[in-house]
C-alpha cells in the first residue's frame, strides 16, 4: 500500500468523510441486523442474510485453509448467480483481491490480464450457458506464471471445489484482516490496446461510492434489485447494485442473461422494484413488451440508464410501459459517479447524467489546453473526488500524465455542465466504440485483425446501429479474394479474444483515406462506408 494514500484515506476517515470499515465490516453489520430476511436470488438457490454471512465466512475460511491470504490477487470469472455473490464477500473478509473478469472474456483477455496482475488462483464456474469456463481457466493457468489453484463450483481433478465442506467455518478476524485503506478488488477498463487497465478500488472508498449511490437512488430494505448485466461491470455492482443494494438491507436477484423474456419473469416472480441497464438492453425489452395488455407488464418503482446515451423516445416509452420513474448515470469504474434524482422533471432525467453523488466531489470541463470553461460550453470532464481511484495498477507509463497537477482525473470523456448543474456526457475526447455497452478499442480490433492471411490494411470504426447503439465496422483494403464476415469471425475465434470484439460489419474498400501524417482519416472513412452493403 503507498503510503500517501494510506495517509490520504485515514484522513479523509478523520473528516468523516470516509467510514471506518471495510466492505467486509459493513456486510457483517447488514447481515445482523437482516438476519433470516432474503438477501440473494438465482435460480437455484435463495440465501437469507444470515445464511449468506455464514456462507462467505466458510468460503474465505476454505480459501484460506487452500493457501490464500490477504493481499494474494485472484481471477474471479464466474456469471451473475448466487455463487458469485459468496465468493466475492468471502474474499473481501479474507483480504484477497478479485480481479473481475466479465463473463464474456476470453483466453486472451484472461492470459493479459494475468501477466500484469500476477494472479494465485482462478475461481470459476465449470460451465455456464454453454462456455467451458473451467477448461478456459486451465488453458490460462498453463500460460499464466505463479497461478497455484483453480476453484470451481463442483469437484473436478484439476481444481478445488468452492462448496467442499471446511474444516473451520469461520474465519478468524485477527490483525491480518483487511483495512479499510486496503485494496478490495480491481476493475477492468472498458476496451484495452496491448496491456489492460487494471483498476484498484479500496475498501473505505468503494463502500462510499455504493453507499452514496443507493441514498440517491433511493435504495433501502424494502427494495428489490435485478442485477440483469453483469456484476463484474462498476455500474451493476457498486452504482448502486448489487453491493449497495445489500448494504442497504435490500434484496437482489440474480439473473443469468438480459434477455426480456428472463427479465419479465425474475420481476413478476421476486417484485422487483428497480434494475440497472445500458440503452440497447432497455430497447430490447421495449420491443419484445410491444402488444402486450398494459395490465400484464409488470411495475418497477425506478430504471437507471447509463454507460451510453439514452435517447427521449425510449426514455418516455420506459416510464409509461413499466409505470416507472427513469434515473439517468454517469459513472467510471475509476471514480466518479452522477445520477439525476427521483424528483427531477424528465428534461433532466432523459437529457442530463445528473450531479455527483457525494458534496465533495468536484467537476471540471476544460478545453485542450486544460483551461476550465464556461457553462454550457463543451470540453473534457475532468474530476476528482474521495472516492476517485490514484491511478492504474502496475501501470507507471498510463499514470503519468492521467491526473492534473492538482489531482484531477482527465476522464477522457467530452461533456458540459448545463446552467442547472446537470452534467451532459457527449461521447469520447479519444477514439472508442460503445457496442451495447460495451467500451470497445479500435486500434486493439485492428491488430486482431491484421494476423489475418487476407487483410494487408484495416481500420475499424463504429457505426449508428439500431440495435446495438454502435457497431463495429471493419473496413479492409481490397485484395485478390474477398472473405466474408463469417471468414474474419471464424479466423478471430482461434485467437480466443471476447466475442463482443467481434466485427458485426466487414466493408471492403479501393483504399484508406489517411490525412497528411499518415494515419486513416476515420472520420473521412465513415463518411465513405454509411450506406455500403453489409457484407
Amino acid at each position: 500500500m503507498n503510503e500517501r494514500i494510506k495517509r490520504d484515506i485515514e484522513h479523509l476517515i478523520e473528516r468523516g468523510i470516509l467510514e471506518h470499515q471495510t466492505l467486509g465490516d459493513a456486510f457483517y453489520e447488514v447481515c445482523k441486523r437482516q438476519g433470516e430476511r432474503i438477501a440473494v436470488v438465482d435460480d437455484i438457490q435463495s440465501l437469507s442474510f444470515a445464511q449468506l454471512w455464514r456462507e462467505c465466512n466458510r468460503i474465505a475460511a476454505l480459501f484460506h485453509e487452500e493457501g490464500l491470504r490477504k493481499g494474494d490477487n485472484v481471477l474471479l470469472q464466474i456469471p451473475n448467480s448466487v455463487e458469485y455473490v459468496k465468493v466475492l464477500f468471502g474474499l473481501f473478509l479474507l483480504g484477497a483481491r478479485p480481479v473481475l473478469m466479465l463473463p464474456d472474456h476470453s483466453d486472451v483477455e484472461l492470459v493479459s490480464v494475468g501477466e500484469l496482475v500476477r494472479p494465485k488462483a482462478i475461481i470459476t464456474v465449470e460451465e455456464e450457458l454453454g462456455i467451458r469456463y473451467g477448461e478456459r481457466a486451465k488453458r490460462v493457468a498453463e500460460k499464466v506464471s505463479g497461478i497455484e489453484k483453480i476453484f470451481l463450483d463442483r469437484e473436478a481433478e484439476y481444481a478445488v471445489s468452492i462448496n467442499r465442506p471446511c474444516r473451520r467455518i469461520m474465519l478468524p478476524f485477527d490483525a491480518h484482516q483487511p483495512k479499510p485503506y486496503d485494496i478490495a478488488l480491481f476493475l477492468l477498463s472498458g476496451g484495452t490496446t496491448g496491456t489492460p487497465k487494471v483498476i484498484p478500488r479500496i475498501h473505505a472508498a468503494y463502500l462510499l461510492n455504493a453507499r452514496l449511490s443507493s441514498k440517491r437512488c433511493e435504495v433501502t430494505e424494502k427494495s428489490v434489485y435485478l442485477a440483469a448485466l453483469s456484476t463484474s461491470h462498476d455500474y451493476p455492482l457498486s452504482c448502486p447494485g448489487l453491493i449497495g443494494t445489500l448494504l442497504a438491507g435490500g434484496k437482489c436477484v440474480l439473473s443469468k442473461t438480459a434477455s426480456p423474456e428472463e427479465g419479465m419473469e425474475w420481476i413478476r416472480r421476486e417484485d422487483v422494484t428497480f434494475t440497472q441497464l445500458v440503452p440497447v438492453v432497455a430497447a430490447a425489452w421495449v420491443d419484445a413488451m410491444q402488444g402486450e395488455d398494459q395490465k400484464e407488464i409488470p411495475k418497477l418503482r425506478h430504471m437507471e440508464i447509463g454507460a451510453a446515451k439514452l435517447e427521449w423516445d425510449l426514455a418516455v416509452k420506459l416510464q409509461e410501459m413499466f409505470q416507472c420513474k427513469v434515473i439517468q448515470g454517469y459513472g467510471l469504474g475509476e471514480g466518479i459517479t452522477c445520477f439525476t434524482k427521483m424528483d427531477d422533471p424528465d428534461e433532466v432525467a432523459f437529457q442530463t447524467q445528473g450531479t455527483p453523488v457525494s458534496s465533495e466531489d468536484q467537476i471540471r470541463i476544460v478545453d485542450e489546453n486544460g483551461k476550465e470553461v464556461a457553462r454550457g460550453e463543451v470540453g473534457e470532464v475532468w474530476e476528482k473526488g474521495p472516492y476517485t481511484f490514484y491511478g492504474y495498477y502496475r501501470a507507471p507509463e498510463r499514470n503519468r500524465n492521467l491526473f492534473s497537477e492538482d489531482g484531477f482525473l482527465k476522464t477522457g470523456d467530452k461533456g458540459m455542465i448545463t446552467t442547472e448543474g446537470n452534467l451532459v456526457i457527449l461521447g469520447r475526447v479519444r477514439e472508442q466504440i460503445n457496442r451495447a455497452g460495451e467500451n470497445v478499442i479500435p486500434e486493439e480490433i485492428e491488430s486482431f485483425i491484421r494476423r489475418w492471411k487476407y487483410c494487408k490494411e484495416v481500420a475499424v470504426i463504429g457505426v449508428d446501429d439500431a440495435e446495438l447503439g454502435e457497431a463495429i465496422c471493419a473496413v479492409i483494403v481490397k485484395e485478390e479474394k474477398e472473405e466474408n464476415l463469417e471468414d474474419l469471425r471464424a479466423f478471430l475465434s482461434t485467437l480466443k479474444i471476447a466475442r463482443y470484439k467481434y466485427p458485426d460489419r466487414l466493408v471492403y474498400v479501393e483504399k484508406l483515406p489517411y490525412v497528411n501524417v499518415g494515419k486513416v482519416d476515420k472520420k473521412e472513412l465513415k463518411k465513405m462506408i454509411v450506406g455500403e452493403k453489409k457484407q
